[in-house]
């Protein structure tokens, strides 16, 4: 019970690893908003509580300030406060500078980054005095980029830089800030992204070339490294790109 009565939020928890993520920590004692977009993760969410975690789910889409505004206020009534903010919600949409619209630019960055300076700037004030524990979701993205996945690398990139640029302006308020960077995660979030290698049976069959570990990530492995920065056993780290690649980034 590495999270006994840390009350939390998890963003885009409808499915993959939000929702591990929120699995996780309300089965390490947190006690758990779940936020997702999509209606979809009300039901998931409903499995979790019925099994006896505590944890409620709120939809809301994260990139528009009324409905943050209202997700902030019902942490607050929910859980009396929040101790730690899993900033997970994204979006990814290939294509090279040339085949992306500037509608698909803005909603990557305002999915994908907005979104946590919306809901920080929330949340954060409530933090201040009592410390608190921030994690964005970055990705092996956040160092290297990929072909055609011009607006989605560039939004990950950003991401790992904000994380660093709140980890300096909060440290002295006793708040962490640290960013995961996982690599291919075996969830349909990576649906799209397949089909640029000819689909996912194609992934699967060659993840040694992307992988150096030989297989995919479960969404499992990033709730745990979620757990392990949330959690006191981390409490000097802060303002990281924790990498969880499988070695990807190596090569």
């Amino acid at each position: 019970m590495r999270l006994n009565n840390k009350r939390a939020i998890v963003t885009g928890a409808g499915r993959g690893i939000g929702f591990q993520i929120a699995k996780r920590f309300a089965e390490e004692g947190a006690r758990v908003v779940a936020t997702d977009v999509l209606e979809a993760g009300a039901e998931a969410v409903s499995v979790l509580s019925n099994a006896g975690l505590d944890i409620v789910f709120h939809r809301a889409d994260v990139s528009q300030i009324l409905d943050v505004r209202e997700l902030a206020e019902f942490a607050r009534r929910t859980l009396g406060g929040v101790d730690i903010l899993v900033n997970n919600a994204a979006v990814n949409i290939p294509g090279s500078i040339l085949e992306l619209t500037e509608e698909i630019w803005d909603r990557t960055f305002d999915v994908n980054v907005k979104s946590i300076f919306l809901l920080s700037r929330e949340i954060i004030p409530d933090m201040r005095g009592a410390g608190g524990v921030v994690i964005n979701m970055g990705s092996a993205n956040s160092y290297v980029a990929e072909p055609r996945l011009a607006a989605y690398v560039s939004s990950k990139g950003a991401i790992l830089m904000l994380s660093k640029a709140m980890a300096l302006d909060f440290g002295p308020d006793g708040i962490r800030v640290n960013c995961i960077c996982p690599g291919w995660v075996d969830t349909s979030f990576n649906d799209r992204h397949a089909e640029l290698f000819g689909g996912r049976d194609e992934v699967l069959k060659n993840i040694a070339d992307i992988h150096p570990i030989g297989r995919t990530i479960q969404p499992e492995e990033i709730a745990n490294t979620a757990v392990f920065l949330a959690s006191d056993e981390a409490r000097a780290i802060t303002g990281a790109g924790i990498l969880v690649d499988g070695g990807y980034t190596i090569k």
